[in-house]
Formats: C-alpha cells, sequence, structure tokens
C-alpha cells in the first residue's frame, strides 16, 4: 500500500457518536478532519437532512476527505484551515450554529508516517513537523537558531522533558542539525544511558511539534469557539493524547461549566460569569482494549465531553 491509498483509522468513532449524540438533520463540526474517518461515522449517524463540516489546517487532506466523501454531495464541506479561526470558517460555510463540535487532537497516520514531513524519528526526513506548509517557522530554525535557554525552556514546558537543559546543551553543540535522524542522536547521546519505555527523543519532539504548530494556543482559541457556535444541548467531544492538551481541555470543560467566581461572603456577583456548559464525562473515557490491540496508536487516547447550556 503506497501513502497515497492509506486511510488513517479514526479513533474510539463509536464513543465520539455517543458523545456528539449524532441525530439526523444535525449540523455537526469536525475540527480536525483528516482525511475524514470521523467526519465519515457522524454523516452516515445524521442523515437524512445533516451536514458535516471538516476543517483541518494539513490542506494535503481536503482532496482526500473530499474525494471520500463525495457521494454525500453537499452534505459534507472540507475546508482548509486552523480550528482557532473555526467561527469565521464557519460562518463563511453558512452555519451559524453547530449541533456538535469534534477535537481529534492526534496527527494521522499518513502525517507520522511520511518522512518528508519531520514528525517521527523513526525514519531520516527533513526537521519541518509543520502541519500547515503555509506557516514559515519549522523545527529547523527552533533548533538551529534559537537559544540554548529557549530550546531548554521549551524542551521542558512543552515535552515535560527533565533532562531538557542538557539536550539543549547538546543540541547547541552540534549545529548545524537538518534531519530527524540527526537530531535524534543529538538528543539519545545527550540522555544517556538506560532501558525506557519511551524513546529519549520523544519528549523533545512533541515539544518542537507543539511549538511550531502553536498547538495550545490555537487549542484554547478553538474551544472557545466551538462552544459559541454550539446550539443550546450541543456537545463538544475532545480527545486528547498527552498531559498538556488534557489539562488544558479538562481546565475549560471545569471554568466553562462553573459559575460564579466571587467570594461566597460577596453580597453580590461582580465577575460576570455565566456558566456555558456541562460536564457530562467527569472522568476521562479511554478507547476499549479491543481498540488498543487493533489500533496500538490509540492507546493514549482519552476523551471528554462538554454539552451547551
Amino acid at each position: 500500500m503506497t501513502m497515497s491509498d492509506y486511510i488513517h483509522k479514526p479513533v474510539m468513532t463509536a464513543e465520539v457518536l455517543e458523545g456528539l449524540m449524532v441525530r439526523p438533520g444535525g449540523a455537526y463540526i469536525d475540527a480536525t478532519m483528516g482525511e475524514g474517518g470521523h467526519c465519515s461515522a457522524i454523516l452516515e449517524r445524521c442523515q437524512p437532512g445533516g451536514r458535516v463540516l471538516g476543517i483541518d489546517a494539513d490542506s494535503s487532506v481536503v482532496p482526500i476527505a473530499s474525494r471520500r466523501l463525495s457521494s454525500y454531495g453537499p452534505a459534507f464541506l472540507a475546508q482548509a484551515g486552523n480550528y482557532a479561526d473555526m467561527e469565521t470558517i464557519a460562518a463563511e460555510a453558512g452555519l451559524s450554529e453547530a449541533s456538535g463540535v469534534l477535537f481529534d487532537l492526534g496527527f494521522s497516520s499518513r502525517q507520522i508516517d511520511n518522512p518528508g514531513r519531520g514528525f517521527s524519528f523513526q525514519a531520516e526526513g527533513p526537521l519541518d513537523m509543520r502541519f500547515d506548509s503555509a506557516q514559515t517557522l519549522t523545527a529547523e530554525e527552533i533548533v538551529n537558531s534559537w537559544s540554548e535557554a529557549d530550546l531548554a525552556r521549551t524542551i521542558w514546558e512543552l515535552g515535560e522533558e527533565p533532562r531538557s537543559r542538557r539536550i539543549a546543551a547538546a543540541i547547541v553543540q552540534a549545529r548545524p542539525i537538518s534531519t530527524t535522524g540527526a537530531l535524534a542522536a543529538v538528543i539519545s547521546k545527550a540522555s544517556g544511558g538506560g532501558r525506557r519505555k519511551i524513546h529519549p527523543a520523544t519528549r523533545t519532539f512533541q515539544a518542537l511539534r507543539i511549538r511550531v504548530n502553536r498547538e495550545l494556543d490555537y487549542l484554547q482559541k478553538g474551544l472557545d469557539g466551538a462552544v459559541n457556535l454550539l446550539a443550546a444541548g450541543g456537545r463538544l467531544v475532545v480527545i486528547t493524547y498527552h498531559s498538556l492538551e488534557a489539562a488544558l481541555v479538562k481546565s475549560f470543560m471545569r471554568r466553562e461549566s462553573g459559575s460564579c467566581t466571587c467570594p461566597p461572603e460577596q453580597p453580590e456577583c461582580t465577575c460576570g460569569r455565566v456558566r456555558r456548559m456541562k460536564r457530562i464525562t467527569r472522568k476521562a473515557i479511554a478507547p476499549s482494549s479491543v481498540e488498543i490491540h487493533d489500533n496500538p496508536r490509540a492507546r493514549s487516547a482519552r476523551l471528554r465531553t462538554g454539552e451547551r447550556v
């Protein structure tokens, strides 16, 4: 099977459909469309009369999803764009209100397994890591031009790597570094020996990818936009894959499901906070053991659901 033939397998599809409460005639947004796996399942469930708007920062997947779901005609629209701009994209697509919004924050096997994208250290490739090829910042620029202090801070904060300072120093010493394999080798040597559950370069590559794509900044904006678009009773479903995403989503849902934050002894509310959501899942849902067996990359997925009030 060639890369062009590959179709990414969506994660936790049954749980997504249940969380979104997909129904005929509903209007749904898949903020991380990919090749359209979740879109396909949602479209099938929301007919007749339903529609799905798929959004993805990676413009290369738009024609793939469009071809795959062409049988649904105008019920499906694939749009290149960042979910931070969801409200604008939805308005341009003629969608003013949504029955549900999905974020699947993983990235597809097509992206991971394509050496040219630079996301993985498993194969030699350029230090790119951009979801959107139109943006200018790449992992190579960060690795070769940022200060040692900025590198260490990024690797620590976004990769939660305890050896961040040692790795940053090694990277600066080894410059210039232009490939994923060369960077992984530098990190591995700087990290020392010993057995580990994950490759020593995993956390650093995560940190670089998050920083290149401003993932956490855009996620916060995307979640705000999603809640603004949801109709009363509409559902927000988010699948996260690492602790930074999970903490942000959990905090967002907790905050949006709360009301007044003024001290109890204060006689009158001055914070102005209005409760916009209620949490449907108090504890994140993990994929089943069967799904993990069939798709090992799903093992770290955690699903949370909220409802617009």
